[in-house]
């Protein structure tokens, strides 16, 4: 979670960059190219980032007087899109919703009490939803249909929410919404790279899938493009094209077991209501359904993104070499191999398994 601010263009001095809560959202402050376009750094929060060449300022991005560390800013931005599924898992569903919005709450009113001119929020490209009907790509201005549940997505959605707000009630502060697809990289732990952790891929019958990533050091550059150019209104970001879901089995090796949608809604929701799989069974669909971007506006700005989508799944299977998976949870060596040994995937386990643990318990 990240803000960036810097001094008045007009002025023609260096650009400075305000980072809040780097320590846990650094994507802004560590990319390359973004301090040559964005200029000197500066990173609050109540830990040390851990990216070099930032200055460090120890600030609270949930307390009001943040204000006085954005005193004096021209453009903030502000990183609300999480990569640390296992600090969200700990705080549980309502303390972390309450957290991420009382953080992006507290942006918004700083910034705007602050003075500063510009305000970048970086949500998510899953606020457009994962459905059938979506053309691939989406464009920035796609309607918003992700569903406002209790999972991540719900809170990027109500943070999107806060930003549309915003606009009216803080008319001097200009705002834009930054929408990257599925972000990988050193550190970024989510709902879609566990899907990678588990002993095999999900596929749900009848569906086309259309998978795009997100680099980190690409999104820090692309909010430095956004800065530097002032751009305005809603941007999506996503290395270029798409992987289907056969592209997947080939690069990573793994095998897949299909479900039909029924099937693989019924298992989540059951495995969800009884506190097992994180996720609402409603995020089924970002693995089912395409909700690739086009990155329109800015490769028209000049952005250019370093990775493609094969690299970033090949940086993502390097991150979550050794770890295991079931359901989203990590296991450990000895419960990862029971797990594969049932046979769990992905995001949800499937109904086979479970249909053999009830037999098995049947005739037991």
């Amino acid at each position: 979670m990240a803000v960036v601010g810097t001094a008045d263009p007009a002025s023609r001095a260096v650009l400075r960059a305000l980072v809040v809560a780097a320590a846990r959202g650094h994507a802004a402050a560590g990319a390359p190219g973004a301090q040559a376009r964005v200029g000197t750094v500066v990173a609050v929060d109540t830990e040390r980032p851990p990216v070099g060449g930032v200055d460090f300022r120890y600030a609270d991005p949930a307390d009001p007087a943040l204000v006085a560390a954005l005193t004096g800013v021209h453009t903030a931005v502000y990183v609300a899109a999480s990569t640390d599924l296992g600090e969200d898992l700990a705080l549980g569903t309502r303390v972390r919703r309450e957290r991420n919005l009382r953080r992006a709450q507290t942006v918004v009113t700083a910034a705007a009490a602050a003075g500063v001119r510009h305000l970048v929020v970086v949500t998510g490209a899953q606020v457009y939803g994962a459905l059938p009907d979506n053309p691939v790509p989406l464009e920035d201005d796609a309607p918003l249909r992700a569903p406002s549940d209790e999972g991540q997505v719900g809170d990027l959605m109500d943070v999107e929410q806060l930003v549309a707000v915003a606009r009216e009630v803080h008319p001097g502060l200009r705002t834009t919404v930054v929408r990257p697809a599925a972000l990988v990289g050193e550190g970024v732990d989510t709902v879609t790279t566990r899907h990678f952790e588990a002993p095999r891929l999900l596929s749900v019958r009848g569906t086309e899938a259309a998978w795009q990533f997100c680099h980190v050091d690409d999104l820090g550059s692309a909010v430095a493009v956004v800065v530097a150019h002032g751009i305005e209104g809603a941007v999506a970001v996503g290395s270029p094209g798409h992987l289907t879901q056969a592209d997947l089995e080939r690069l990573t090796g793994m095998r897949s077991v299909e479900l039909s949608m029924g099937a693989a809604m019924g298992t989540a929701d059951r495995l969800h209501r009884v506190g097992v799989l994180p996720a609402p069974a409603s995020d089924l669909a970002f693995v089912a359904f395409p909700w690739a971007v086009s990155s329109h506006t800015l490769l028209g700005h000049g952005w250019v993104p370093v990775h493609d989508n094969e690299t970033c799944l090949g940086v993502l299977l390097d991150a979550i070499r050794g770890s295991h998976a079931v359901a989203a949870r990590r296991l450990d060596r000895k419960d990862a191999a029971l797990g594969a040994a049932s046979a769990a995937v992905a995001l949800v386990g499937t109904a086979a398994i479970m249909r053999r643990r009830r037999r098995k318990g049947a005739t037991a």
